[in-house]
């Protein structure tokens, strides 16, 4: 009986594959971001890129 109790308290202490499982819901919880705010997303790169090249060319003019 001790020895099983010993193993169940081994299994319940171990923590191979915890960060797998967090990894794997951190990225479910990006990628839910990005479908929520993808139109934002969308016009704040957008936005970002114009600026850019708009400075580029006066960097180079």
């Amino acid at each position: 009986m001790r020895n099983k109790l010993k193993d169940w308290k081994e299994f319940v202490m171990e923590e191979n594959g915890m960060g797998t499982v967090e990894i794997i819901l951190i990225i479910v919880v990006l990628i839910g971001l990005v479908i929520i705010f993808k139109s934002q997303l969308r016009t704040l790169v957008t936005n970002v890129f114009k600026k850019i090249t708009e400075d580029s060319n006066t960097v180079m003019s």
